[in-house]
């Protein structure tokens, strides 16, 4: 049973790789690639150390690094360029960071601290991590040929 979750979620993480990372305005101006990393810690002689790894084997509890990459491949300025990055189903947002969350399938986007959710019985409470399904960067200004990376931390469910 746990080496078919090794499986599962292995497979849902490559999927996230192979398909679009992001949902981008612009794209024809600006190139976007996404990659997804483990996070491990690893001893070595007494000492630790943090090191990236490709997801080939993932478990409930192991932290990624999502990352976006991107250019301006165009010859002139662009403004107010969005990032949007959906959470996979298996994963929960780890911390908060400098950009905007939606937990409601992208439909509006805020600080986790000024969003809600509303319960099946009507009552509402404030917004977790667990909520989050989207996460979203504004960049205010991309020079021709400026590139950068903007990531998220998640953990697997």
């Amino acid at each position: 049973m746990l080496s078919r979750l090794f499986a599962v979620l292995s497979l849902a993480l490559a999927a996230q790789i192979a398909a679009p990372m992001a949902l981008a305005q612009g794209q024809n101006a600006v190139s976007l690639s996404g990659d997804v990393q483990v996070v491990r810690t690893i001893e070595e002689n007494g000492t630790a150390r943090t090191v990236l790894e490709p997801p080939t084997q993932v478990v409930p509890g192991d932290r990624l690094v999502f990352s976006t990459s991107y250019r301006n491949t165009s010859g002139q300025v662009v403004e107010d360029f969005v990032i949007t990055n959906p959470l996979p189903a298996a994963v929960v947002l780890a911390e908060n960071g400098a950009f905007a969350v939606s937990v409601d399938g992208a439909k509006s986007f805020g600080s986790l601290a000024s969003l809600s959710v509303t319960l099946e019985d009507g009552a509402t409470r404030p917004a977790e991590l667990a909520d989050v399904t989207h996460v979203r960067w504004t960049l205010d200004r991309l020079e021709p040929g400026a590139s950068g990376s903007v990531t998220y931390f998640a953990t697997i469910r």
